[in-house]
């Protein structure tokens, strides 16, 4: 039997389109574009290419993007540019309870250096309201750090709301769209985002390359020392055949959207609505906004990890939820910060979709899940 992979939140498989993309930067026209010859400049038009169909998709302009290494240094470049940008205004940050990681523990270094952290509480879907941010907002905030959509729950949050609010007390605003790009339209200068962070592995890109949208004319302090390289902002030779894989997969999930989130929007309510005849099955994050390929569920008296290991043995990848958590003991935080309970928490399921899954696939998912989740049940020890 071949395996079933439903975890597509967590990383996905590079498109033949992507992966054929970046053949040549490797062997034929591997020069490096800070090189003035033909082989360099021959990867100079490639990065800049790249950097252009990427500022593209997401409304932006093409001297906004600069790329890194993926959405973990994004996050971290955000922050902290910002903290430098801004340490004569405050030391005030506010973000929410169900960051990714990469965001929380890049806030937690700050409070060892004397930064005031708000983490804000969501509601029981998961969402953060601009009611919430406005009463946290105080005159030393310098940052407002909220993410676009939830990588364990798939909420999607009020982004253009929240900018706003943070806007109206001259608060810069960056979100984390690490799992939002290609999965909703994006438009940086509608929404009013002054820093948006994205990683190509989570779009059917190659990993290790990712790109960090700053709003001018924000210039943030270099993230690295060295070279000189993306306008003297992130030194370090670039990743070419990254970011031309980046680049190429981006455009194909852009001009895709409408028409992959009709496809799997209809196999994840389909897996929602049968998964949900399991007694004690719950839905977690918003029944409504919520991305069109994440469906995510708690089980009563069930422990993820078992659960997880049996899907697989059926030859179904699924995960827990975050995997860069996915072998902690505890419950996913996020489902912690909504307010369910550790017991539940340890429950989690996360069944993440892309393009290339299919409606045999959810039937066999289906099939398979109720008589897992029963026999689980039958021998746990109490």
């Amino acid at each position: 039997m071949e395996r079933i992979y439903v975890d597509n939140s967590a990383t996905t498989a590079v498109s033949e389109k992507a992966f054929s993309a970046m053949l040549p930067y490797f062997r034929e026209k591997f020069g490096n574009p800070s090189a003035i010859h033909s082989y360099g400049q021959e990867a100079k038009k490639a990065l800049e290419d790249s950097r252009n169909t990427v500022a593209k998709a997401i409304g932006a302009y093409n001297n906004e993007i600069y790329f890194t290494s993926g959405g973990t240094e994004s996050n971290n470049w955000a922050i902290n540019g910002v903290c430098q940008l801004k340490k004569d205004k405050g030391k005030h940050i506010i973000s929410s309870a169900v960051e990714h990681s990469a965001v929380l523990r890049t806030l937690e270094k700050l409070e060892l250096r004397g930064y005031s952290i708000t983490l804000l509480k969501t509601d029981k879907n998961g969402g953060i309201s601009p009611e919430q941010l406005q009463n946290a907002i105080r005159e030393d905030t310098i940052l407002v750090s909220i993410m676009m959509a939830n990588n364990v729950v798939g909420t999607l949050m009020p982004v253009k709301e929240l900018c706003d609010t943070a806007h109206k007390h001259g608060v810069l605003f960056h979100t984390d769209a690490v799992q939002a790009i290609t999965h909703i339209p994006i438009d940086v200068h509608y929404l009013g985002i002054d820093l948006l962070s994205m990683s190509a592995h989570k779009l059917h890109g190659p990993k290790g390359v990712g790109a960090l949208f700053i709003r001018l004319p924000l210039h943030l302090p270099p993230y690295h020392t060295g070279g000189g390289q993306e306008k003297g902002l992130r030194s370090g030779t670039e990743n070419v055949p990254g970011a031309a894989g980046m680049a190429v997969a981006v455009e194909e999930g852009v001009t895709a959207l409408p028409a992959v989130t009709n496809s799997i929007t209809s196999l994840r309510d389909k897996l929602i609505e049968n998964i949900l005849k399991i007694p004690g099955a719950y839905l977690t994050g918003d029944p409504v906004e919520r991305l069109p390929g994440l469906a995510s569920f708690v089980f009563e008296n069930i422990e993820s990890a078992l659960l997880i290991n049996e899907l697989n043995e059926a030859g179904i990848c699924a995960s827990p939820g975050s995997a860069c958590s996915a072998s902690a003991k505890e419950g996913p935080h996020v489902l912690s910060a909504m307010g369910y309970d550790d017991d539940i928490a340890r429950s989690a399921l996360r069944i993440s979709l892309s393009a290339y899954n299919t409606e045999q696939e959810m039937n066999y998912i289906i099939d398979k899940l109720p008589p897992m989740v029963a026999e689980l049940r039958k021998n746990r020890l109490y």
